[in-house]
């Protein structure tokens, strides 16, 4: 098969001695074939390690860079294999063993304690390896990781054992062949790393030198050579699964069940199939949900693990927005509008159910990774009711739906991307579907130093209703990400009908933007820094259509850490006036703009020292308008307290105030201004007020675990916010400003958002997991008590409100189809 002709011309650009350019020092060590697997229990007594080769001489890859490894922390690790899986023994030694920090953690936490990291990339790519870590407390993580960005929500079944001795503490690990995905070849080299994280000493080393003033981490993997005849296993791993929930609210309880399984299966030596049949995500935590008075949906971060794990190359160009999927009804004839005078709408559900999900990815050796995501969901249906006769009828809310993704992500030369994807929604019935395309491209030169990124995306929508022009966005940049000097140069648009918000999330279009930065870095430690950054950046803003000048924003940042691990940072930040042309709600094509004041940020943050048991980190900020009487400021603090090596709480506070905040309430119908002629047309009937906004939030969250199988995690917030608004409100003019108008309405808004998720999280069996789940939760209507009310007063009527209590209990067990074969 042909390369594409673009591909080519960028190969012939850049050579693809690109890992011989960074890594001229690789070391290489030969692994060892054994006959008998040691015992996974940080005894490094096993007869499969006596003559295996040692990999040592470690560097330190931060905070000073390059520098040979401090000698009492001497690091030799070994690697051997068998038929089964990969074993890695380290020996880590350490003058002052009593003083290891061990700090227990949850999976795929990093707490205050020392690890052991391993990368291991079959294909040597230096771009995609996967990640094991062991802490000295036993606790494990693990990350699949892209680019340099580690993707902790993937996770595999593996093995680990520490021990502390008198010389420092030890680490086995097994990693089976079925975590990993390589080619099925007689002799295979692999890059590895190894990676130790002395967390007193507040440095890490590495095997293989990572020099950080060119290229990305990944791309400084050592080499473990003679491999031989292992051969890929059959990748098949279920997870069946059984859970049962109580929900009890206003007197009334409802019970459920469900039972379903997620499966893994390997279809080749690199490509993988994840699904989920009869899914249930009963347990997926809480929402940070805060009142939104603005133009824009608020976006929620998945809690999902189905949509978190393996979805690096789904995430190509922003266009998948998982929450879309199993999310609010699209409802696009409004079902409110179809009620006669007699109806009313006795229930309408929130949420849409999944069906069932299915993801296929990987990668070949060639450097081409291909991903296919499909999932389907249920019809969803209003219920509406005659009042007087008392029957009911349907209203379709969300029809039965197909979501569909297809990447193509063409890595070369160890740091370059040409990516194709396409976003697909199919909707049944007469309601709208919705097709994204997207060209990405990222190249680097030969040493990493400069890169040119950029895309160009596409969006067609069918819509009985409204049947728009296919939409478009462009972006480019040039920059240099090397070195201790750094900066970028770019330029983007989207035209005024690319909406690619069937499945993924953009906030505004029909915008165009020259951008840039430049900034500094401390690569190595200086004085009392072990690092510190500081950026400029510089955007110019327009209208894509019109070509309006719409504002200019600048800012400066400061970012450092101390060697007495204190981290603290600031930004100056200053916006022009500027021509917003959402806040309105009539169209960016309307040319109905509000004319915002020039704006000032100063903020400021700092974070005290982790290793101790108590830190605190704390924020504040102050807003300047000029010509305004709008004022924002606000602060936070976050104090934490470790009780033991078992148990800690971190407590958050954050305070934030805005004073004659101005801002869309209404649009009025002409029909209620009758016999004022003396009003513009349509434009005099968008109503702002002025409003004083204030925002308390509170948050608990800590942990105790019992061992490094079985935990008690508590996760609390409350959000209160209220809105008073002035008597005195406006009607937008045709110059964006605003003139006193007469508004009867009633705005203010008390909001409250209370959460607290209770977790037992019990692994019972490797890859086995039992998990008891509690929340309370307390959500009324914005209007449930006045706005004009203290805090102590605000909690007061929150708790005489009904409060929904949830209980649930999960079952997942882990089986490997190859455990299983043989036992039959």
């Amino acid at each position: 098969m042909r390369k594409p002709v673009l591909l080519l011309l960028v190969s012939a650009l850049f050579s693809s001695n690109i890992f011989a350019q960074l890594n001229k020092n690789r070391k290489k060590i030969s692994t060892t074939r054994v006959t008998k697997a040691p015992k996974i229990d940080g005894n490094l007594t096993d007869e499969a390690w006596k003559n295996a080769e040692i990999a040592t001489n470690f560097f330190e890859m931060r905070p000073d860079n390059g520098k040979p490894a401090n000698k009492d922390y001497k690091t030799e690790v070994k690697v051997v294999y068998d038929d089964d899986a990969i074993y890695i023994s380290a020996m880590l030694s350490d003058p002052h063993p009593n003083k290891i920090p061990m700090e227990f953690s949850n999976r795929d936490n990093i707490g205050q304690a020392d690890f052991f990291l391993v990368t291991i990339n079959p294909n040597d790519d230096g771009q995609n390896p996967f990640e094991f870590i062991v802490q000295s407390t036993g606790n494990q993580a693990d990350a699949k990781v892209s680019n340099g960005n580690e993707d902790f929500n993937w996770s595999a079944v593996w093995d680990s054992g520490v021990k502390v001795t008198d010389k420092g503490w030890s680490v086995e690990m097994k990693i089976p062949y079925r975590a990993l995905r390589f080619a099925n070849e007689d002799v295979q080299s692999w890059g590895f790393n190894f990676h130790r994280k002395l967390n007193n000493l507040n440095s890490q080393y590495t095997w293989n030198n990572i020099d950080n003033t060119k290229g990305n981490w990944t791309q400084y993997d050592g080499l473990i050579e003679n491999f031989r005849n292992i051969s890929p296993p059959t990748r098949l791993n279920l997870y069946p699964y059984a859970s049962a929930t109580t929900k009890t609210y206003n007197g009334e309880t409802d019970f459920a069940w469900s039972a379903g399984m997620d499966v893994k299966y390997g279809l080749s030596e690199n490509f993988t199939l994840d699904a989920t049949l009869i899914p249930d995500f009963s347990q997926a935590g809480f929402d940070n949900v805060e009142l939104n008075l603005g133009p824009f949906e608020q976006q929620f971060s998945e809690q999902r693990q189905f949509f978190t794990e393996g979805t690096e190359l789904f995430t190509k160009g922003n266009l998948f927005y998982s929450r879309r999927i199993g999310g609010y009804p699209v409802d696009q004839f409004d079902v409110e509008s179809q009620l006669t005078t007699d109806e009313e709408i006795s229930e309408y559900p929130e949420k849409v159910n999944m069906i069932n999900a299915v993801k296929i990815s990987g990668r070949t050796k060639s450097g081409l990774g291909i991903g296919f995501f499909n999932a389907i969901t249920e019809e969803t249906e209003a219920t509406i009711t005659d009042t007087i006769t008392k029957s009911t009828r349907k209203l379709v809310t969300n029809p039965f739906s197909n979501y569909n993704i297809l990447v193509l992500d063409q890595q070369f030369n160890q740091n370059s991307a040409l990516t194709l994807i396409n976003t697909n929604v199919t909707r049944d019935g007469h309601f709208r579907d919705a097709n994204t395309t997207g060209l990405l491209w990222h190249v680097e030169d030969k040493k990493s130093t400069y890169n040119i990124d950029g895309s160009f995306k596409t969006t067609h929508i069918r819509d009985d209703i409204d049947n728009p022009t296919p939409g478009y966005a462009f972006d480019t940049s040039i920059g240099k990400h090397g070195g201790n000097w750094r900066g970028e140069i770019g330029y983007n648009f989207e035209n005024k009908d690319y909406n690619p918000n069937d499945m993924g999330i953009l906030f505004s279009n029909n915008e165009q933007t020259i951008y840039g930065f430049v900034g500094y870095r401390l690569l190595k430690p200086k004085g009392i820094f072990n690092n510190y950054g500081i950026d400029w950046y510089y955007n110019v803003n327009f209208q894509h259509k019109s070509g309006i000048y719409t504002g200019t924003n600048s800012g400066l940042s400061f970012w450092s850490q101390t060697k007495k691990r204190f981290g603290f940072g600031a930004n100056l930040n200053y916006s022009s006036e500027r021509k917003d042309f959402f806040e309105p709600r009539q169209g960016t094509t309307s040319g109905i703009y509000f004319e915002r004041p020039m704006r000032v940020n100063v903020n400021h943050w700092g974070s005290t020292d982790y290793r101790k048991k108590f830190a605190i980190d704390y924020d504040w900020y102050y807003n300047f308008y000029k010509n305004h009487p709008l004022e924002g400021y606000g602060f936070g603090v976050s104090p934490r307290y470790r009780f033991s090596n078992q148990f800690s709480l971190v407590y958050g506070f954050n305070y934030g105030k805005n004073n004659n905040d101005q801002g869309y309430i209404d649009e009025i119908d002409e029909d209620d201004i009758a016999d004022n002629a003396a009003l513009a047309p349509y434009l005099d009937y968008i109503v702002f007020g002025e409003r004083d906004r204030t925002s308390y939030n509170n948050t608990v969250s800590g942990k105790y675990s019992f061992s490094i199988k079985s935990s008690l995690s508590l996760t609390f917030r409350h959000n209160w916010t209220k809105v008073l608004y002035d008597d005195q409100y406006y009607r937008l003019q045709n110059n964006g400003s605003l003139a006193d108008f007469n508004y009867s309405g009633t705005d203010n808004v008390n909001f409250n958002s209370w959460n607290l998720d209770l977790n037992y999280v019990w692994q019972f069996a490797p890859g086995s997991q039992l998990i008891a789940f509690y929340r309370n939760s307390i959500n009324p209507d914005s209007d449930y008590a006045p706005a004009d009310i203290s805090y102590a007063e605000n909690l007061d009527k929150l708790f005489k409100e009904e409060m929904e209590h949830t209980f649930s209990l999960r079952v997942v067990y882990f089986i490997d189809y190859n455990r299983l074969k043989n036992v039959f």
